[in-house]
């Protein structure tokens, strides 16, 4: 694909949708692309890859500094890639801490929905619960 793409179509071959293409631009993680006689934003098969590394990346739940360090980090492929390792290492620690919270969270609305009566409002343990932390079974979800 040696052709320059409009943005709609570097879109639909990215993954990435025209908004976000834009936005990435105005931040500075995709360059700005050359562009046609009337104006029209034009991509190359390198700006393409970006937009599907960052895309990827996103999904993995990157932050858009991590993804700017990785970027930049693959733009020098020579360099050794301990940077890359601590990024995703520190990523990793977060996703764990996130499912730590995410499994306390699990536990509090199993025993909440358990703990239903089926009755009235002012009986509801979904309701006692969420007016009350005190009675949650983990202080932190």
């Amino acid at each position: 694909m040696h052709e320059q793409l409009a943005i709609g179509e570097a879109a639909r071959a990215s993954g990435v949708k025209v908004p976000t293409i834009r936005y990435y631009e105005q931040i500075g993680l995709l360059p700005s692309p050359p562009r046609s006689e009337g104006n029209r934003r034009l991509y190359g098969e390198g700006d393409i890859r970006r937009l599907a590394f960052i895309r990827h990346a996103r999904e993995l739940g990157f932050e858009i500094e991590a993804i700017r360090t990785l970027v930049s980090l693959q733009d020098d492929p020579d360099q050794p890639c301990a940077a890359a390792d601590a990024l995703a290492k520190q990523h990793l620690e977060t996703v764990e801490q996130r499912i730590r919270s995410l499994t306390a969270l699990k536990g509090e609305l199993e025993a909440m929905v358990e703990g239903c009566r089926h009755g009235r409002i002012d009986e509801c343990r979904v309701i006692e619960v969420l007016a009350d932390h005190g009675q949650c079974r983990h202080a932190h979800h």
